[in-house]
């Protein structure tokens, strides 16, 4: 981004990868420095992989900008052009110099055995990009609050991170909406994601995996019935791995001597620390094993395997029931 910000650009972007995010970022950037409204109908040409003919795209990279300093090239979905990358990879060896070509090779990393990516090696630049851990998404989320001049309260990150789960263009979608509302410099609250986001700040993944810690089977009770009446904000999914990922971190905090480091190798807000210290308490370290069996379990019955209903509710009470029994 910092290079084409300063004006370095290569003739060719190979940009793929698990994270469809960070290549629709770039694309964006690279198309708002380069075209604007007059030259768009001259100077930009965008193809889709499933509808594009690879012969047409390297004819029409062959092409001379009319009003800007380049002709920019984006091919999108560029996956679906699979099988023709070498037809490509036989033009940059010999690229029209003020043609950028934009390759946006999604969902899957590129092969490096192909042609096509040892031409980007010689002549463009390479972009992979990976899907985030959930334990990365707080930080990025965080970060990307503080860019557009917020602010946010430890527990409300913690809501919103489990809120939105790991996809990042969502987040941003979200965040925008908050940007609109909140002046410069505000906090983003639990009561502001309530009333502009929709998810409850009493009613979340959160607040059931804290109630769980505590061992309060009529709060969990609580929690689960609500968010099985709002699917839509609580996917079953998304529960169960913040279940998954809340015993591994009580097994974790039982195995560290130093507790002080349980932080950095828990992967959570030192703020929360408390919560597993108190769960470490109510579940011993063999129950936080059995309880990590017990959500890879209801993980297959939410797939439909081994079980003829595969009902949330249902599916959640199972598990708590289970857990709660240890």
């Amino acid at each position: 981004m910092s290079s084409i910000e300063q004006g370095n650009y290569k003739p060719f972007y190979l940009l793929s990868g698990t994270e469809p995010y960070f290549i629709d970022q770039f694309e964006a950037k690279i198309t708002e420095l380069l075209t604007d409204e007059a030259s768009q109908s001259f100077d930009y040409s965008l193809f889709y992989g499933k509808d594009a003919d690879a012969h047409v795209i390297v004819e029409t990279a062959k092409r001379f900008p009319l009003l800007s300093s380049h002709h920019l090239v984006v091919v999108r979905e560029a996956q679906h052009l699979d099988r023709s990358t070498d037809i490509l990879a036989d033009y940059l060896s010999n690229p029209q110099e003020q043609t950028i070509l934009v390759f946006c090779y999604k969902y899957k990393a590129f092969d490096k055995r192909k042609k096509l990516y040892k031409a980007a090696k010689k002549v463009g630049a390479i972009l992979e990009t990976k899907t985030l851990y959930d334990n990365q998404v707080g930080q990025w989320l965080a970060q990307k609050i503080e860019s557009i001049q917020l602010k946010i309260e430890s527990e409300a990150l913690q809501i919103l991170t489990d809120a939105l789960g790991s996809d990042l263009s969502k987040i941003e979608k979200e965040l925008s909406k908050l940007k609109i509302v909140l002046q410069e410099g505000s906090q983003i609250t639990a009561e502001i994601i309530q009333e502009h986001i929709g998810f409850s700040k009493d009613y979340n993944n959160f607040e059931l995996y804290k109630a769980v810690g505590k061992r309060d089977f009529n709060q969990c009770c609580k929690i689960i019935k609500y968010m099985s009446e709002n699917p839509k904000n609580h996917p079953l999914v998304l529960t169960l791995s913040g279940f998954y990922n809340f015993f591994r971190r009580v097994l974790l905090y039982h195995s560290l001597d130093n507790k002080s480091e349980a932080p950095r190798l828990l992967g959570v807000n030192p703020y929360f620390i408390g919560d597993y210290e108190q769960a470490s308490k109510k579940f011993s370290l063999k129950q936080a094993s059995m309880a990590i069996s017990f959500t890879l379990e209801a993980d297959l019955k939410s797939k439909g395997v081994g079980v003829k209903s595969n009902n949330s509710y249902d599916i959640l009470q199972d598990l708590l029931v289970k857990v709660f029994s240890l």
